[in-house]
């Protein structure tokens, strides 16, 4: 009888996690065919043979089982078809991406600006944005200041980013979440179109500059300028 082609022979490489055809070391297991149909119980010698037979593997599918169950197929094409759908799996999983910024209760205008401009920058990133209020000494006794502050950033990103945790006392912090809207990224989208479109319609000379702008006629002595 030929020798049966292994998986590692394979040009494929493949992730074994069930133990199949030689290193099945029980006496005996539960033979199903490639078919599904039930063959019985044989010894492992005869359902390695019966599978070799029909140049496919014995895969053990249910090592807990007593005797345990082999099952006959081909396992280089059960581990393909195993890896194709975790990958399609992974690629409809929604990647949630959450970014954290934190402020003072007394920040300054500059410094609300700044975080204010990053908060923007991950909302249109089609990120979740967690934002810290953080709370020193006796600035906790006044936690209106936080919400108000809060509530602010809110209003001023309300375009791109809504509220889907409303803050929070948490311990010394106070916390809210916003979440990307429908509308973030669309518009730095299109302004990044718009300018490209415009960088496309200045005339260029041979070395790829553009072109300086018509300077205006002189008027001529004596004529009259009439300004609009």
């Amino acid at each position: 009888m030929r020798p049966r082609r292994r998986p590692e022979d394979r040009t494929r490489p493949v992730v074994q996690q069930e133990r199949i055809n030689d290193q099945i070391r029980v006496p005996r297991v539960r033979l199903v065919d490639e078919d599904g149909t039930q063959i019985g119980i044989k010894s492992t010698d005869e359902a390695r043979e019966y599978a070799y037979g029909k140049d496919l593997d014995l895969v053990e599918v249910a090592a807990q089982a007593d005797p345990p169950v082999a099952r006959v197929m081909d396992y280089g094409k059960y581990r393909f078809e195993q890896e194709q759908k975790a990958k399609l799996a992974r690629k409809h999983q929604l990647q949630i991406l959450l970014k954290e910024i934190k402020l003072r209760p007394k920040i300054g205008i500059h410094d609300y600006e700044t975080k204010k401009g990053h908060v923007v920058r991950f909302l249109n990133q089609r990120a979740k944005v967690k934002v810290t209020i953080m709370f020193r000494g006796r600035e906790n006794l006044h936690p209106e200041r936080g919400r108000d502050l809060l509530m602010r950033l809110a209003e001023d990103v309300k375009e791109i980013g809504q509220i889907e945790s409303p803050p929070l006392l948490d311990g010394r912090n106070m916390v809210m979440v916003l979440g990307p809207t429908k509308n973030a990224g669309v518009k730095s989208d299109a302004e990044s179109e718009d300018r490209k479109r415009g960088e496309e319609a200045v005339p260029r000379n041979r070395d790829g500059k553009a072109d300086a702008p018509p300077r205006d006629e002189e008027p001529q002595p004596g004529a009259q300028v009439v300004e609009a």
